[in-house]
């Protein structure tokens, strides 16, 4: 199966692509992982929020495949500790989907046409943080996940 990070808007800091492209490079050892980042809605500073959610939404489906599982990276999903977040990965894995898509929204979250296709909301904390800032610390759970579910000794309970 193959891991896939949505993203709408590109990640500009540099500290941040580094840390995503070290732990990147660590899961190539795991599992297919890829960022896709989606372009950023041109104008978007003059369209009204809705408008804005849903031009981002057109943009999402137009990634996405019927097949996929989509779940969502919204504060308002599940949290995971990470042994529990390593076995809902390895459930997903196991049930025989070829992509699973986690999705990061634009800086007002998602369409209801979003929300409607996604199998799962997932919370990373209860906590805020910018949306380059997921884009690494999620990457480094699926990574802390994979060697978890090997049983190597990255991650100390």
């Amino acid at each position: 199966m193959e891991i896939i990070l949505m993203t709408v808007g590109r990640t500009t800091i540099d500290f941040v692509k580094e840390g995503i492209d070290e732990y990147i490079k660590r899961l190539r050892h795991y599992v297919p992982y890829t960022i896709l980042e989606l372009s950023d809605i041109k104008k978007g500073g003059k369209m009204s929020i809705p408008d804005q959610k849903e031009a981002e939404a057109d943009i999402i489906l137009g990634a996405l495949r019927p097949t996929d599982y989509v779940i969502l990276l919204d504060e308002h999903g599940k949290e995971y500790r990470s042994i529990e977040f390593a076995k809902a990965i390895e459930k997903i894995m196991a049930s025989g989907y070829k992509r699973c898509v986690y999705i990061v929204g634009g800086a007002y979250g998602f369409s209801q046409r979003i929300y409607n296709i996604a199998s799962q909301k997932l919370s990373l904390s209860k906590m805020t943080f910018n949306h380059e800032m997921v884009r690494l610390f999620f990457t480094e759970q699926v990574y802390r996940a994979m060697t978890i579910l090997r049983g190597e000794p990255y991650h100390h309970e």
